[in-house]
């Protein structure tokens, strides 16, 4: 539950030994550059990166396009073993990947260019194969030549015009057709005419939809129909060569990854120039360290052998460093949840082991069943097994699952639910349903898992106002501390103690006064030193606010009723799952039975995943407002050293 300290690291190098240093600096993994202040007699050190972004482009899409052209042969290829991880050493002596590189890539982007021209020629021939399937049934060649007195006209018309053609013709003595074959859809035909009535003739061919052959020549509609089937077997057998060609390069995708990876390295490195400082001969570096590095960021630049000077110092007061958040292996789960909403800044305290808390305990509320809990625990841990290798969010979210599955074993022994049977013969928790469902909440029925949910959100409110207050504390404002968080906390827990005093069945009722009195002194108190910091009218306003502040107060309250309501749909559908189920498998009939196994089984995956869909949104959404809404601030950039962010491969060091 902390933030690391950070150093400032200030460095001055020879120019010519920057990237060697910054090679130094990002083998310690440790190392954050920063944006230099302004110095006497230095300049901003700029680099243009187009070029160098546009090779890495082009390197990145032929990557691409062999994993994509690779994917399935991998997949089935057992002997084909890669591993993403190499050690700093191997990932600093990728540079001598590069002809190796850029062949792989031309032989790919070769690859892809013939790839596109063989497909736009099978385009083209499938058009022609369309054209030509009408004319396939003829033998006679295509070609038709007129003589000095006859023009002849071949070609395709509709089915259907052929009656227009016959009425058209019927008392042209000097013009004759016939159908010499075809298909269901249009019919070929060869029509003769005498030159004196060629435009008659041409008129009654277009007013039947004729359309002339477009091949000619000496060959029959078979054999160009033939001639044009085989030269597409052979553009598609040029296709398969060429992917054959692709996936013979496989072996090329690892050290092309690398090289990939290397190159951004080397991008990463130019872009940061723009943050650097540089005078004639030197280059001026400042950078973020977590304290504990020094010694290994010390031992790194001296290693170079260059000639340098560094010093570390704390970050002034004004300064806001990157956050690097050191939790254990369990807690660190739940800061994907955090991070998604905003990073904790670097002056505030780290919110993410008392979130996990809460978080888990209202995920296992919601979900509340021994069976679903288990297959969460199963399926986070698998998640998180697969991801191991990489801090991905994948598997920092299969983390907070398979933690969250804990606390919904424990929730489903309360409440003795076992996929919706009841496995002991007692039950902890009031009934989610029934009749034995509701307490006497001052007089009035009311659901019991909806109060127990409310006192639960007063719990986490509670410890809301405990954490500003610790907050303060951590900053010297001890009366901050006291007054805003200690005092509203006071105002929580008498609400707690009220809220229990007035229901009827835990037999409490002195609990009423107690926590009332605790509660309205605390209220007191905080409405007459809410303007403390004020002047005048102020101060007036001010307290006024905090009387106010009493109605948000009540509406945060109620919104810990969705608890209640996420549990009880979920309830409701793993109910009738079961019941519909069991009775179905209590038929005897075999068919009934595999058909009830079948609605249990989909019934219950169906019902997890959308139940863990709503409970993961609504219990962050009660973490983002009502509890971080108390006391945190946000707003802080993860610590990203140089040389960290790599999309295929993983430094082991």
């Amino acid at each position: 539950m902390a933030i690391a300290e950070m150093s400032k690291l200030n460095l001055v190098a020879m120019a010519y030994d920057k990237d060697a240093v910054l090679n130094a600096l990002s083998g310690t993994g440790a190392v954050e550059i920063k944006s230099h202040g302004e110095e006497a007699d230095t300049s901003p050190l700029s680099f243009d990166c187009e070029e160098l972004r546009a090779y890495l482009s082009r390197l990145e899409e032929a990557r691409g396009k062999l994993a994509d052209a690779c994917a399935k042969a991998i997949k089935e290829d057992k002997s084909f073993k890669t591993s993403d991880e190499i050690s700093f050493a191997e990932f600093m002596s990728a540079k001598e990947l590069r002809d190796g590189a850029e062949e792989c890539a031309d032989k790919i982007f070769g690859c892809e260019d013939r790839r596109k021209k063989i497909k736009s020629a099978i385009s083209k021939l499938d058009k022609q194969l369309e054209i030509a399937k009408i004319y396939s049934g003829v033998m006679q060649p295509l070609g038709a030549d007129g003589t000095a007195h006859v023009k002849f006209r071949l070609g395709s018309a509709p089915a259907g015009g052929i009656k227009t053609l016959q009425s058209a013709l019927a008392e042209n003595k000097l013009a004759v057709y016939s159908v010499i074959g075809g298909d269901a859809e249009n019919s070929v035909i060869m029509v003769a005419a005498h030159k004196s009535v060629a435009e008659e003739t041409d008129g009654a061919l277009a007013a039947a939809g004729f359309t002339d052959c477009p091949f000619t020549g000496d060959k029959s509609g078979e054999e160009i129909y033939r001639s044009l089937t085989e030269e597409r077997a052979r553009r598609e057998s040029e296709l398969e060569e060429i992917s054959a060609s692709l996936i013979g390069l496989r072996a090329e995708l690892r050290p092309l990854e690398i090289y990939c990876d290397y190159t951004a390295f080397e991008l990463e490195k130019a872009e940061l120039s723009e943050k650097m400082r540089a005078t004639q001969k030197t280059v001026l570096i400042e950078a973020y360290v977590p304290a504990e590095a020094q010694e290994r960021v010390s031992a790194a630049l001296i290693g170079t052998g260059r000639a340098l000077y560094y010093g570390f110092s704390e970050p002034s007061e004004g300064e806001i460093p990157p956050t690097l958040l050191k939790n254990n292996k369990v807690v660190k789960n739940f800061e994907a949840v955090t991070n998604m909403y905003s990073p904790p800044n670097y002056r505030e305290m780290d919110p993410n082991t008392v979130m996990a808390f809460f978080y888990s305990v209202f995920l296992g509320f919601i979900m509340a069943d021994i069976g679903y809990g288990l297959m969460m625990i199963i399926g986070g841990l698998f998640i998180k097994l697969k991801t191991s290798r990489r801090d991905t969010m994948l598997g920092r979210l299969g983390g907070v699952f398979a933690v969250g599955g804990i606390f919904t074993v424990i929730w489903g022994f309360l409440f003795n639910s076992f996929f919706g049977f009841a496995l002991l013969p007692f039950k902890v928790m009031p009934d989610m349903q029934g009749a034995a469902m509701s307490w006497s909440l001052a007089g009035i029925k009311v659901p019991a898992l909806l109060i127990i949910s409310m006192i639960i959100g007063v719990v986490q409110l509670f410890a809301g106002y405990v954490c500003l207050a610790v907050q303060n504390f951590r900053r010297g404002k001890v009366w901050d501390g006291v007054l805003d968080g200690l005092v509203w906390a006071m105002f929580s827990a008498g609400v707690e103690l009220a809220l229990v005093g007035f229901i009827d069945e835990f037999g409490a009722p002195a609990l009423k006064l107690v926590g009332g009195i605790i509660a309205g002194v605390s209220l007191v108190v905080a409405i007459f030193t809410a303007g403390r910091k004020e002047k005048l009218l102020g101060k007036f306003t001010k307290g006024f606010g905090s009387a106010y502040g009493v109605i948000n107060y009540a509406s945060d309250i109620l919104s810990y009723a969705r608890l209640y309501g996420l549990m009880l749909a979920g309830a409701v559908i793993a109910d009738i799952v079961t019941s519909n189920s069991v009775a179905l498998m209590s038929s005897g009939n075999v068919a009934f039975i595999i058909l009830g196994v079948l609605i249990m089984v989909i019934g219950h995956v169906f019902n997890l995943a959308i139940g863990l869909l709503g409970a993961y949104i609504h219990d962050a959404r009660l973490q983002y407002v009502e509890f971080y809404g108390r006391f945190y601030e946000g707003e802080g950039e993860l610590f990203a050293p140089l040389g960290s962010r790599h999309k295929y491969v993983y430094i082991n060091n």
